[in-house]
């Protein structure tokens, strides 16, 4: 089963929890988004409240605790046995980041709506202003389905395997830095922005487009694949670009966020 999914699809689901995760790092909030309109059905989850633990130490967006995330999942109307539909606007960077969460703690049925509300609205579909009174789900969260890695587990892949590095290419190069204290990429990773992961309307690429592209970078059959951001959201986002393409990965959630936080970590630039 792909993990993306149509707004026709979608359309002929009924039993679907469907979340909205509209986020902009620098704001506005996202539930003004979903205030003024939403998918009928849809909740609105909180990628910083709900998808990721409080930042500090482990970085911007670290990996939420289990039993938060069941708490957070279970009031979204979240069930083991229900399929879940993710969106956001457009291009699922936000909507990445609740598949790869839900699908670390076990859940497997989640999909992404393709090109998001945008792709939804577009098509003339019903969009709503009421918030529906969804009842509480049954999830369980069961961590450790998905692949995760550690700093010195990230270091270690740049060198012997291929560590992609989401975030735009000026960042990766350390030209500029809008918000972690440091500039910069961890040394052997490779360039790989996932805004190349998505047409202009924000659908994802054909799965051997994709694939042809993270071949090209190397990610040649047989190589150990991870990837990184700045804090683990758009991250997960190449992570569900290397899925479609058919390329397991594993996710560096801290990120940049997190790696910087040790002045002993290597940092390279250019």
């Amino acid at each position: 089963m792909t993990a993306l999914i149509t707004s026709a699809e979608l359309a002929g689901l009924s039993r679907a929890a469907v979340l909205d995760v509209r986020w902009r790092l620098a704001g506005p909030p996202g539930v003004e988004s979903y205030r003024e309109g939403h998918l009928p059905g849809a909740v609105f989850c909180d990628l910083d409240a709900d998808l990721a633990a409080p930042p500090g130490p482990g970085g911007r967006h670290p990996l939420p605790a289990a039993e938060p995330f069941q708490a957070a999942m279970r009031r979204l109307g979240v069930g083991d046995d229900r399929p879940v539909v993710v969106y956001d606007d457009a291009d699922s960077t936000a909507a990445a980041r609740a598949w790869w969460t839900l699908r670390y703690f076990g859940h497997r049925d989640v999909r992404v709506l393709d090109g998001g509300f945008r792709a939804w609205a577009g098509e003339g579909r019903p969009v709503v202003k009421d918030e529906p009174d969804v009842p509480p789900g049954d999830f369980t969260a069961r961590p450790g389905a998905m692949p995760i890695l550690s700093a010195d587990e990230a270091g270690a892949l740049a060198g012997d395997g291929v560590l992609f590095d989401a975030r735009a290419a000026e960042r990766y190069r350390g030209e500029v830095e809008p918000i972690d204290p440091m500039a910069g990429h961890i040394p052997g990773a490779v360039s790989a922005p996932t805004a190349a992961n998505v047409d202009a309307t924000g659908r994802f690429l054909p799965a051997e487009r994709l694939r042809a592209r993270f071949e090209a970078l190397g990610a040649l059959p047989r190589a150990r694949v991870g990837a990184y951001c700045g804090s683990g959201v758009t991250g997960a986002h190449e992570v569900l670009a290397l899925d479609l393409a058919g390329i397991p990965a594993a996710l560096y959630v801290g990120s940049w966020s997190h790696w910087v936080t040790d002045p002993a970590r290597p940092v390279a630039t250019g």
